[in-house]
């Protein structure tokens, strides 16, 4: 599916596609919904050359998003994060139940005289209440590229991954194998990436990634609100059932772990 990516509005090293979606914890339904430019400030931790501005990405179509495999990813982030207390944003409706899950297909390429950054704008947050990040693959990449560092709300935004304070440097993880995926409680945690490299300098390098963020309704005054429709999408329909969580321990089968 990442062979059709197409350009990114404001990154040359990148394809992108992008979708939004709802999930609905009372109807237990994720759905579509309609296109929306997307958007994201320094107040809400981003700083970035693009910073502020409306960007307008291609669509995600029905081969990602009638994927069983996607759909799995949306129920399973919903299942980690309802009824968990996480720190809360300014201007984000909190009396909705709704979740807004704006939700990007990328390909990070380096090539001859471009560097593949998964995060350009450094230290940052993403503007959202949880930031789920899925690998889907990787091509002609070292061992050492796009390492994830996660940094206390303190470190400043922007810095380089590699120039940030270790005091304030609360780990690292990198994404292996298709489907790893890491979980990010937003405005507890920022984070920042290390560059892709290219194993073979002569050849180019590749990194696919879903990226999956997730928030409340923007409310009045927020920098999203006029771009934050709960419509459902009319040209490329979906909804899926969401599974219930559960809430008594089951017999007889195998027990799972959250750490």
């Amino acid at each position: 599916m990442s062979d059709g990516l197409v350009g990114d509005p404001t990154l040359p090293f990148r394809k992108s596609r992008n979708g939004r979606f709802c999930l609905d914890p009372v109807a237990r339904q994720a759905r579509r919904l309609e296109f929306q430019p997307f958007v994201l400030s320094k107040e809400e931790d981003f700083v970035r050359h693009d910073s502020g501005e409306l960007r307008v990405f291609d669509e995600v179509r029905d081969d990602l998003q009638l994927n069983t495999a996607f759909q799995a990813l949306l129920a399973f982030k919903l299942l980690l994060i309802e009824g968990v207390e996480t720190a809360r944003r300014p201007l984000l409706d909190y009396r909705s139940t709704d979740w807004i899950c704006t939700l990007f297909n990328l390909r990070t390429v380096t090539e001859a005289g471009l560097l593949g950054e998964p995060a350009l704008e450094g230290v940052h947050s993403d503007g959202v209440d949880h930031t789920m990040t899925t690998l889907l693959g990787s091509t002609n990449m070292t061992e050492d590229s796009a390492v994830t560092y996660l940094h206390d709300m303190r470190e400043a935004n922007a810095g380089r991954w590699h120039e940030t304070d270790p005091e304030l440097l609360l780990g690292s993880v990198r994404h292996h194998r298709f489907l790893d995926t890491l979980l990010v409680v937003d405005h507890e945690r920022k984070h920042s990436v290390s560059p892709v490299v290219a194993a073979d300098p002569g050849r180019p390098s590749t990194r696919d990634m879903l990226i999956f963020f997730t928030r409340r309704p923007a409310g009045p005054g927020h920098v999203s609100h006029q771009h934050d429709s709960l419509r459902p999408h009319t040209g490329l329909p979906m909804s899926v059932d969401l599974p219930s969580p559960v809430t008594e321990p089951t017999h007889g089968g195998a027990e799972c772990h959250v750490h």
